[in-house]
């Protein structure tokens, strides 16, 4: 074998060896009020298994940003909440289809629990027709909590929030809006304040954290 191939099998072997060790620390439940246990405890759409590496856990944190800051990972599919000590709590999320994501440095300009949802021209002209408003409820695609994303001190238009098809969690398959499922969207809401930098990467940019981050 080439000095090369020898190379390229012992950084084989450090990865395999780095998975082999990670652990997984799920974070505690969220902390529903009473109106979201009674809008949940029957939600209308059909509950969905998610895959254990989208579930909430608490991960090892490489990257530079300040605690409090939101980071959303595009291409892998999670979005994570940095706290201290190189430590974030990690969600898996929906993203935009690559062509309607949206990517950048926004900050939370406004925060909803169960909002209503006012379909845009542009879904109303793809996707619907849609009433004007939909009023806030397990039904709305918005679900429990929406977090609105503001750039330049406007309304990108964007949001991070629940959903009422938690199946697609892991997937790009939103109309740009990154959806979390209800639990984990009332988790973030709970630690999150407005003006939170949030930081979303563009397709191809994948976080170091998500690359090699360990799961503890």
């Amino acid at each position: 074998m080439s000095r090369y191939g020898h190379a390229l099998a012992l950084m084989g072997l450090l990865v395999l060896g780095g998975c082999m060790q990670a652990t997984l620390s799920p974070t505690s439940d969220a902390v529903l009020t009473p109106r979201d246990r009674q809008l949940l405890a029957h939600p209308p759409y059909a509950q969905a298994q998610i895959p254990q590496q989208f579930q909430r856990h608490i991960v090892d944190y490489t990257r530079k940003e300040q605690p409090g800051t939101i980071l959303v990972d595009t291409d892998a599919r999670y979005l994570y909440y940095v706290l201290p000590n190189g430590k974030a709590i990690r969600y898996g999320v929906a993203v935009g289809e690559e062509a309607m994501a949206w990517s950048g440095v926004a900050t939370v300009g406004r925060m909803s629990e169960w909002p209503d949802w006012i379909p845009t021209q542009e879904i109303q002209e793809r996707l619907g027709p849609y009433p004007k408003r939909v009023a806030g409820g397990p039904a709305n695609p918005l679900g429990a909590r929406a977090l609105y994303l503001y750039e330049g001190g406007k309304d990108t238009l964007y949001r991070i929030h629940g959903t009422n098809q938690p199946e697609y969690i892991g997937q790009a398959i939103s109309s740009g809006c990154i959806r979390m499922t209800n639990e984990d969207v009332v988790d973030l809401f709970n630690r999150v304040k407005l003006g939170t930098t949030v930081v979303v990467l563009p397709p191809g940019q994948n976080s170091t954290a998500a690359l090699f981050g360990r799961r503890s």
